[in-house]
């Protein structure tokens, strides 16, 4: 039995990386996926092809997680096609997963970095997740995604992490909250992970993947499906008692 099926789960960022695997596994496992993407929409209709392929559906919208005042439309383009194509007006599972990453010194970090990065990691999952509760069955599931630089540290990333620092408190409150809602929250935190966000970066520094992998305990450094399994579970029935967590799979970063 598909631990998901039928369940609609709405996962931002999800055309590629590690937002796809989370979409792919969860799909895997019986949910129809609301895919979104930022620019690239031919990258989205692929992960769409690879879902449907696995013998789920999915439908694929533009978002710009980082500009609040599209939200309104998004959700509306959103819930107008679940009651004419899907037959519901709700969904089960949100995974705000979408995001950027900037490496740089406090010292040298610029405002428009550090507005760019609240925007899209902190500013748009809090309404993006405040929109959705309005169209959220009872007893859903909120899965935020965070980082393994918010419990250690690795020069260049202060701004980044300061802003899954937030995302990490923010979810304790949505368990708080929504609890009388039987919704849980919790937050899934990825390790350094060999996804095309950090390809550049590891692609101009040989070195720097030889030294994450030494300093983890399973002596690599993660990929894509090391996460999407994580997510697809904290979506499930099984993972119901779970609540207000933070679960970093990092593969035992800096222990």
């Amino acid at each position: 039995m598909k631990d998901l099926n039928n369940k609609i789960a709405l996962v931002t960022g999800s055309s590629r990386g590690l937002g796809k695997e989370m979409a792919l596994r969860m799909a895997a496992q019986g949910a129809r996926i609301l895919v979104t993407y930022n620019s690239n929409e031919a990258q989205a209709l692929e992960t769409v092809a690879e879902i449907e392929a696995l013998g789920s559906v999915a439908k694929a919208f533009q978002l710009n997680v980082g500009d609040v005042t599209t939200f309104d439309g998004f959700f509306m383009e959103l819930t107008d096609f679940l009651n004419k194509e899907w037959q519901t007006s709700k969904i089960d599972i949100l995974v705000n997963n979408a995001g950027i990453i900037a490496n740089s010194p406090v010292s040298e970090t610029s405002l428009e970095t550090f507005d760019g990065l609240m925007q899209i990691q902190l500013k748009g999952p809090f309404f993006i997740t405040q929109k959705a509760l309005e169209v959220m069955n009872d007893g859903g599931r909120i899965i935020n995604i965070s980082t393994g630089l918010a419990r250690f540290s690795i020069p260049g990333y202060g701004a980044y992490a300061a802003m899954k620092s937030g995302i990490e408190a923010y979810t304790r409150y949505l368990a708080k909250e929504l609890g009388s809602r039987q919704i849980t929250a919790n937050v899934v935190a990825p390790g350094a992970i060999n996804t095309d966000m950090n390809k550049t970066a590891l692609e101009k520094n040989p070195q720097m993947e030889q030294m994450l992998a030494s300093v983890t305990a399973l002596g690599r450094v993660g990929v894509a499906e090391d996460i999407g399994g994580v997510v697809a579970f904290l979506a499930s029935e099984d993972a119901r008692w779970i609540n207000g967590q933070r679960i970093e799979a990092s593969g035992g970063m800096f222990l």
